[in-house]
């Protein structure tokens, strides 16, 4: 069973499909963190962001894995690491190329293999895994969205300023929606959430009850 969830930045995608992943006992994959990690890893080895073949090479080759809610590149805790204001406004060359997202892919669908998960990112439900069993869009204003991140990066100790925050979604979400490969768009048979004036129980509860069916 693949449950695949989409949706821009701030909606609620990670924390949301983390829990349901637990509650159900089964596999939780974030690929858009994946991403997060094939950028730290460009930045790291002095890669550049423009150079498509490159970071196709370094996405064939990456050392990742997930243990216990932790992500672990090259064998370093990096889960803080690709959350940073330099990730954000990093990362949007790097998933514009259509090579990288090809070779991305075929390393998410290899990590989920043929195990029950849950999938989350931004092109999930209609490109990584458009057959999965069940797919939701969670979507919620923008401010709301910077509101949210900014209180994870405030919980992190890392100062930013929230329109900053505000700033770097509104171009991500230029950048998701007009490229064109893998653009970020809700599925025809894709549920809509709207989490802006939801909890966390209240989303988690909307998607088992259409999981329950």
């Amino acid at each position: 069973m693949i449950i695949a969830i989409d949706g821009p930045a701030g909606a609620g995608k990670t924390t949301i499909a983390k829990l349901l992943a637990k509650r159900l006992g089964i596999l939780y994959l974030d690929t858009g963190a994946t991403y997060r990690v094939l950028t730290l890893k460009a930045l790291k080895e002095n890669i550049p962001l423009d150079d498509a073949l490159a970071l196709r090479d370094t996405a064939i080759n990456l050392n990742v894995r997930w243990e216990e809610g932790k992500i672990y590149l090259d064998g370093e805790d990096v889960t803080d690491q690709i959350r940073s204001p330099n990730i954000d406004k990093s990362i949007s060359l790097p998933v514009s190329f259509k090579e990288v997202r090809e070779a991305m892919v075929e390393f998410q669908r290899r990590l989920v293999g043929t195990n029950d998960a849950v999938v989350e990112g931004r092109d999930t439900t209609t490109v990584v895994f458009p057959n999965a069993d069940y797919k939701f869009y969670l979507d919620a204003s923008l401010d709301e969205r910077a509101r949210r991140r900014h209180s994870e990066m405030i919980n992190k100790n890392i100062r930013v300023e929230l329109e900053e925050i505000k700033h770097h979604i509104a171009i991500r979400d230029r950048a998701d929606l007009t490229r064109d490969v893998g653009p970020l768009k809700r599925a025809p048979d894709a549920i809509l959430i709207d989490t802006t004036n939801l909890t966390i129980e209240e989303v988690i509860g909307i998607i088992l009850s259409y999981i329950k069916r």
